[in-house]
């Protein structure tokens, strides 16, 4: 028995071959194929900005986890938590505010 078997054993399959790629990670090809050279980042979808609509949004998340202050728990550990979470969203859509004004400054 000279095979290994296992999690850490690579198996060879006929139909592939591995590439080296400068500056990138070993490739798996298909036969007949080529490794791709460059990938624009176009190319995996959209990269565009929220903008006003992802602050609208954020904030109306913002209420609706302090909305749940309001209910019928009687511990207030919870209380903590949300206050926190909502705290922490409302200074990350504060921080993208400020950094928008600002984003043509050296």
């Amino acid at each position: 028995m000279s095979e290994q078997h296992g999690p850490g054993v690579r198996q060879h399959n006929p139909l592939t071959t591995r590439v080296n790629q400068p500056n990138r990670e070993e490739a798996v090809v298909r036969a007949g194929a080529h490794p791709i050279e460059d990938e624009r980042p176009e190319d995996w979808g959209w990269h565009g900005r929220a903008g006003k609509w992802g602050q609208i949004t954020g904030w109306i998340m913002v209420l609706a986890i302090l909305s749940y202050l309001w209910g019928n728990h009687e511990a207030r550990m919870e209380d903590i938590w949300l206050v926190a979470i909502a705290g922490g969203m409302a200074g990350m859509l504060i921080w993208d505010i400020r950094r928008k004004r600002t984003a043509w400054r050296p």
